[in-house]
């Protein structure tokens, strides 16, 4: 991409953005039709995959950590016009994503039984069946999918976002396909969805490795074959990929811990959250793309020492993130009854997914951008044990206690735990603005 005098012109700036819009939709899209696709078998597969998903992307945001991690030391190396460090600290990178994928998926396959019943164990039969047959085939894709992340993170660290949409459409396509042949075809349920899943991170997975040992890419990863572990770069990429994964850890264990409240709830209250997370995510994906632009953008300034520019940028991108998402939230909530008819939900479940949803929509459009579109900021500076610590705070005092507190205790069921969520928002989102404006990340960099 060609830049003018201004490091990141509005040319460049749509050219990152507006691929990763289409990419964020299109990933969004994937979980959304496997759990649209599996409701023609029951609310009981609605149940269980929305389980499952609540255990698994513990773990796909991890990958998504160290993904994080060698993105914002690639950019900043790329920012300090250290070409040759960026594709190093990527080599090392792929070695991060594929020695813990493969050791996550070994270790929750041999014991993914007792894991699903100490998390869910007072769920019906029928929803630990569903959820332990869609567990299996999307457990064996971590490995997959940890490569298929990093490979991500390295072009967008160069701005080339246009090749990982690409991507994205292709495991869409596999997985809506496999899915129409796997359940409605051959009648395997969550099984087959998983399986879907499987075929389409493998497919990309390999599509991005080709691409990203290529030479002619800026970034690229030399030799792949050829071992050459450093431990100091390692070292930089884990100062962001640990803090971060440790973030992301503890914020899904609380998500977990929130889903087993919910599941307390009973099944029309699952069935209920699994569609009000699967509609409100929709809401999320011009804040979510533009957190990872600032990857690119913020980073480069960074490595660049050019910390005017960062603060410029960010101010511009989170502007324009409140632009589209005030549309989203307004569209998904005018849309919201008739997205809902979508999963084929009993008349209680259908009536509490669209009442959570719909207030989700106004608390969205406000507080979420400075919740999780700023800390991406810091992090690109490399102030990324900071947002750690708030997040563990406010994850636990407020999404973790505070919603059992209001949805059971309290007895206001699934929109009170949602009240807790919002609370956890207000708190992280105060937090990052004050540090963002204060400028302490400007002495964060870390290449």
């Amino acid at each position: 991409m060609q830049r003018t005098a201004e490091p990141f012109d509005n040319r460049y700036l749509r050219s990152l953005i507006i691929p990763l819009l289409i990419e964020t939709l299109l990933s969004v899209t994937i979980g959304m039709m496997d759990t649209i696709m599996v409701s023609t078998v029951g609310e009981h597969a609605v149940s269980g995959v929305s389980l499952v998903d609540s255990v698994s992307n513990l773990f796909v945001f991890l990958f998504s950590a160290f993904s994080t991690g060698g993105a914002v030391i690639a950019s900043q190396y790329l920012g300090k016009k250290d070409r040759a460090s960026a594709c190093f600290s990527a080599k090392q990178l792929m070695y991060l994503s594929i020695a813990f994928s493969v050791t996550v998926s070994v270790v929750l396959i041999l014991f993914r039984h007792p894991i699903m019943h100490m998390i869910y164990g007072n769920i019906e039969e029928s929803v630990m069946n569903s959820a332990l047959d869609y567990f299996l085939p999307i457990l064996l894709s971590f490995p997959f999918l940890a490569v298929l992340n990093s490979c991500n993170a390295i072009f967008r660290s160069m701005g080339k976002s246009r090749i990982t949409m690409i991507v994205s459409i292709i495991m869409n396509v596999i997985n809506v396909s496999g899915n129409s042949l796997l359940i409605y075809v051959f009648g395997m349920g969550t099984m087959g969805a998983g399986i879907a899943s499987l075929a389409s991170r493998i497919a990309a997975c390999v599509f991005m490795v080709y691409k990203v040992t290529r030479k002619k890419e800026e970034v690229h990863v030399d030799e792949p074959l050829k071992l050459e572990v450093d431990f100091t770069m390692i070292r930089r990429v884990l100062k962001i990929a640990l803090p971060s994964g440790i973030e992301n850890s503890v914020f899904h264990i609380g998500k977990i811990l929130v889903s087993s409240t919910v599941a307390y709830l009973g099944t029309a209250s699952i069935a209920a959250n699994a569609v009000f997370n699967a509609l409100s995510t929709f809401a999320n994906i011009p804040g979510t793309a533009v957190g990872m632009a600032a990857v690119t953008v913020i980073g480069q300034c960074c490595g660049a020492r050019d910390y005017k520019s960062a603060s410029y940028y960010g101010k511009k991108l989170l502007i324009l993130t409140y632009i589209m998402m005030g549309i989203t939230s307004t569209v998904m909530y005018i849309l919201t009854p008739e997205l809902a008819m979508l999963y084929n939900l009993s008349p209680e479940a259908n009536a509490l997914a669209i009442s959570t949803t719909r207030l989700n929509m106004f608390q969205t459009a406000i507080f979420w951008p400075f919740a999780f579109t700023v800390p991406n900021y810091l992090r690109a500076a490399g102030d990324a044990k900071y947002t750690m610590f708030i997040s563990i705070i406010s994850m636990w005092l407020f999404r973790v206690l505070l919603s059992r507190i209001l949805g059971i205790t309290l007895g206001l069921g699934l929109t009170g735990v949602l009240w807790g969520m919002f609370i956890d928002w207000y708190f992280r989102g105060i937090m990052f603005v004050i540090r963002f404006v204060r400028g302490a990340w400007k002495s964060k960099t870390v290449v």
